[in-house]
């Protein structure tokens, strides 16, 4: 069953930068295919790092599934959260703090 939901993505440039357009792009490039929350943020994570070689690489993916909401154990706003750390994102804890205070504004 399909899930929904908001990517949340922060790289240290390693020279190279993007438009935000191309990072809007890639994610939903990867989500349109049938797949796992799991996997899609590592496919995103890969991706990014493959195109821009960055210093560092964090990934937060935040979903609602629709097997939880609609059937089974009907939780309407459950949500799933994953996350891939890269480079700088694993080594820097108080990076990822910084990205964890963004995401949650």
């Amino acid at each position: 069953m399909p899930f929904y939901g908001k990517a949340h993505l922060a790289y240290i440039p390693n020279g190279k930068v993007t438009g935000l357009s191309k990072l809007a792009r890639t994610v939903e490039v990867y989500s349109r295919r049938p797949q796992i929350q799991e996997r899609l943020t590592v496919q995103i994570a890969d991706a990014l790092e493959r195109t821009l070689d960055p210093k560092g690489i964090m990934v937060m993916l935040e979903a609602e599934h629709t097997c939880m909401t609609m059937r089974g154990i009907k939780k309407p706003g459950s949500k799933t959260i994953t996350t891939v750390t890269r480079g700088a994102f694993t080594e820097d804890k108080e990076l990822q703090k910084m990205f964890l205070s963004m995401v949650k504004g």
